[in-house]
């Protein structure tokens, strides 16, 4: 889809980090349902509930970071995103960009890239402790999910897992706070969700009810839920 058939967005974002400001400006991968590429689009456009509406669909990948005690790794984002600021959300969620590197499809590697690029970005975690390999590609879910009267997002995800001790040193522009959780505190946190108490971003109650609850108690032999060509409609 070309940006020539979007609309640009009409809201004033006086309010957002300009780095985030300037990110909307990246071009993402626009796909169809089947997450074949169409083309490329603005990461603004793409997020415009006006072109969602319209059927605009786009790439993105969401990560969850285990450590080797098995607990799992939640971030809130920062006041200043975009959509969904102050929301807790998964590990790292981000988007492969229209670039090369990023495009390779095989194993969803350029996935698997974008995901490294973006935790290192946002969790600091050092270059030399985690790489594409670290990273394992479990599946893919199609979502939709609607911020405000002006920014949504609208998903093809593939859902990485990664299972390593890692430092973490979070750019306050992108995470306002992070913590490892057990299975019990991230259904205590859901659940608090429900009741109002936090914002909590609906992909990460699906990932958790869809996901997580089949995952978690055998994170040793993952290598049976591996959907590699199954896109899970949510």
């Amino acid at each position: 889809m070309a940006a020539a058939t979007t609309t640009q967005a009409p809201a004033e974002l006086s309010w957002v980090d300009e780095r985030q400001r300037q990110r909307l400006n990246e071009m993402l991968i626009v796909v169809d349902r089947d997450n074949r590429v169409l083309g490329a689009d603005t990461k603004r456009n793409c997020h415009l509930n006006e072109n969602i509406d319209r059927g605009l669909l786009h790439r993105a990948f969401s990560v969850v970071l285990f450590n080797t005690d098995n607990r799992f790794l939640i971030q809130q984002r920062a006041d200043t995103k975009v959509t969904f600021p102050g929301y807790f959300s998964e590990s790292c969620s981000s988007h492969p960009l229209n670039i090369p590197e990023e495009l390779e499809e095989k194993d969803a590697l350029g996935a698997r890239r974008a995901a490294v690029r973006r935790m290192k970005a946002e969790l600091g975690i050092p270059p030399e402790q985690i790489s594409p390999e670290d990273v394992m590609f479990m599946t893919t879910f199609h979502h939709k999910a609607r911020f405000d009267s002006v920014w949504g997002e609208h998903e093809i995800c593939h859902l990485l897992l990664v299972r390593k001790n890692v430092s973490i040193q979070p750019d306050i522009n992108e995470v306002k706070s992070f913590r490892y959780v057990s299975r019990e505190e991230l259904e205590e946190l859901l659940q608090q969700g429900e009741h109002g108490e936090v914002k909590v971003a609906p992909w990460l109650r699906t990932i958790t009810q869809l996901f997580l609850s089949q995952w978690w108690p055998h994170l040793d032999q993952l290598d049976r839920f591996v959907e590699p060509h199954k896109i899970h409609r949510v």
